[in-house]
């Protein structure tokens, strides 16, 4: 589904080179759920963002879904971005001016469906994440647990096949973090690939597998079973 051969990603300017990831190896497969977990500046969201097809890494090679992306042209890493890829972020990033039916709206106008299809697929999202009866509510009238549910409303309605969750409960209280937890759950459960960059000791090992990054580098890859106990390999950096 996603593999990583060697990647690394340098950001540059005049007077200074910043390696923030080096010779990165990763593989998920289909439907796994894996937690990314590291220190503040270890390099999570550059992997996440790499991942993401938001930028270009500048060395190795990135495979996703059989096809090797690496040196693909901005046009068509946006169009396997749209199609493959949903996005949850800590900080729901809704339009407050659109209402809950029009903030999942938008992606799928972007990607051109009929508005026939758009509707079903929209009524059906929010059908999942609870939120059918506050479809014509704006955010601005829901609670943080709701604005994230209506953020995993909008990246499930694509149908991609693996989402991306920066912080998904960053800014939640432990309840409704739990909640958004047990809703990504859900999600992977159908079979859907989900990748989450968290903080939090507790819902990293309720992943199946939890990678950490550290300067940059894999430092260990932790395989969790279903009695929450680890199984740690280390990787080579």
């Amino acid at each position: 589904m996603l593999k990583m051969n060697n990647v690394s990603k340098v950001f540059q300017t005049q007077m200074i080179e910043t390696h923030a990831l080096r010779d990165v190896n990763i593989e998920i497969k289909q439907g796994e759920f894996v937690s990314v977990t590291g220190p503040s500046g270890s390099g999570k969201t550059t992997f996440l963002n790499l991942a993401g097809l938001l930028e270009n890494l500048t060395a190795g090679q990135y495979i996703l879904d059989g096809e090797d992306v690496s040196q693909l042209s901005d046009n068509n890493l946006s169009e396997i971005r749209n199609e493959k890829i949903g996005f949850i972020f800590q900080s729901f990033n809704l339009l407050p001016e659109l209402s809950i039916f029009d903030n999942v709206d938008v992606p799928l106008r972007y990607r051109g469906f009929a508005r026939a299809e758009r509707k079903k697929r929209i009524e059906e999202a929010l059908e999942i994440v609870g939120l059918s009866s506050r479809k014509d509510h704006s955010p601005t009238q829901l609670s943080g647990g709701q604005q994230q549910r209506v953020a995993i409303a909008r990246a499930i309605a694509g149908e991609p096949k693996i989402i991306l969750a920066d912080e998904p409960t960053g800014n939640l209280d432990s309840l409704m973090a739990r909640q958004v937890m047990e809703l990504l759950e859900k999600i992977n459960q159908n079979g859907t690939t989900i990748i989450m960059v968290t903080h939090d000791p507790a819902l990293a090992k309720r992943a199946h597998r939890e990678i950490q990054i550290f300067d940059g580098q894999v430092n260990s890859q932790e395989t969790i079973d279903t009695t929450g106990e680890t199984n740690e390999a280390l990787v080579s950096a």
